[in-house]
């Protein structure tokens, strides 16, 4: 199943449905986009009578989703938003059957387009000419907008940054106006926005427009112009100053707190790749300007990859220095492998017993005890 198929289902059962917003306003641009949103004046009940031979879902928020193999269809019914919580969700809306209202709700004229399944543009409020234009406007009047849904304030930004568009001089004013708004959303939304702002490629632009706007302490982050933009979304995160918590995923938290060690430590070599492996030693590496064939020959040159690649048990390092089992043995592993990874020790098991014979009083002071 199609999008038209959706379409002409919705019509044959009697209502009207148009595909709306971002797929139209990008099929304009000419970008591809497998996210589609329809509307239409059927209830949920009715499109899930219609839907009832394919696999749909529907939730609170009075939209049917549809999956399929190439496309995600949102279809949500004509509404008209009354009342919202600060996070984008509407808590009170009410239904309608006129499309002009359900138009009227929206955040930018650029996303007011619609499509019928023939594949012809309905423009009500003209957002086809500012599409061309590349200007964001605010759809009606802006502080109404902005405050129904302050998300509106970081997607105007995101939508500035990544399609390249130029904020209307009216809504860049409110927006620095009414930057306090965004404390009203929630740290997931706010993560949101600014990891898709981040992850453009037109970021430094973008985090520029945060910071003229005001947004940036409102948001809870600080950079300086040493920032280098790559394509990881963690190595962005690693260079800026987090303020507020966000809610990082326990990976993500992971991977930043392993960059800035790198970063912090200001190169790539045998140990760095080591402790945190090709892919993050990449990354950093690309904030600091090491060539990635560099370090990828580097790390294709390891003598080993683990403690437990070091040719000796800990029970030998016992024999050899006379010692019962202790911390001691952690200090050694630790300088063996940095020797093995400098090349300055062979990794076989003769030659690290001779090192360790050789060099036996620098671990043991009197009567065993560690340095």
């Amino acid at each position: 199943m199609n999008v038209v198929n959706v379409l002409e289902r919705i019509e044959e059962n009697g209502f009207e449905a148009y595909i709306v917003g971002g797929y139209v306003r990008d099929y304009v641009l000419g970008i591809d986009s497998g996210d589609i949103d329809i509307c239409t004046n059927a209830r949920v009940k009715e499109l899930l009578d219609i839907f009832d031979d394919i696999n749909c879902t529907s939730n609170e928020y009075g939209a049917v989703k549809i999956i399929t193999n190439e496309l995600r269809i949102d279809i949500t019914t004509y509404r008209r938003d009354l009342k919202y919580n600060g996070s984008r969700r509407s808590v009170e809306i009410e239904y309608v059957d006129n499309l002009l209202d359900d138009i009227n709700r929206r955040d930018f004229t650029m996303n007011t387009l619609c499509m019928n399944k023939e594949g012809n543009i309905i423009d009500i409020l003209n957002g086809k000419k500012d599409i061309e234009n590349k200007i964001i406007r605010c759809v009606g009047n802006i502080n109404d907008r902005l405050n129904e849904d302050p998300l509106r304030m970081l997607r105007a930004v995101r939508f500035a940054t990544v399609l390249e568009f130029k904020i209307e001089e009216d809504l860049y004013q409110e927006l620095k106006n009414n930057k306090e708004l965004i404390n009203q959303l929630s740290r997931e939304r706010i993560k949101e926005e600014l990891t898709k702002i981040l992850v453009s490629r037109n970021a430094l632009k973008g985090l520029a427009m945060l910071r003229d706007l005001g947004f940036l302490s409102v948001i809870g982050i600080d950079y300086d112009e040493t920032l280098v933009q790559v394509s990881d979304i963690c190595g962005m995160y690693s260079q800026l100053k987090i303020i507020k918590e966000f809610p990082f995923s326990k990976e993500e938290k992971e991977n930043i707190k392993n960059l800035q060690s790198i970063l912090n430590y200001g190169m790539i070599d045998e140990n760095i790749l080591f402790t945190y492996g090709l892919y993050i030693s990449i990354v950093a590496g690309s904030i600091i300007g090491v060539d990635k064939e560099y370090i990828s020959s580097l790390d294709k040159n390891l003598p080993i990859r683990r403690i437990k690649d070091i040719k000796i048990t800990s029970e030998e390092i016992c024999e050899v220095l006379s010692i019962k089992p202790n911390k001691i043995i952690h200090f050694v592993y630790e300088e063996l492998k940095d020797l093995i990874l400098k090349k300055e020790l062979v990794n076989d098991n003769i030659s690290i017993r001779e090192y360790l014979v050789n060099n036996r009083e620098k671990w043991i002071l009197n009567e065993g005890e560690i340095k």
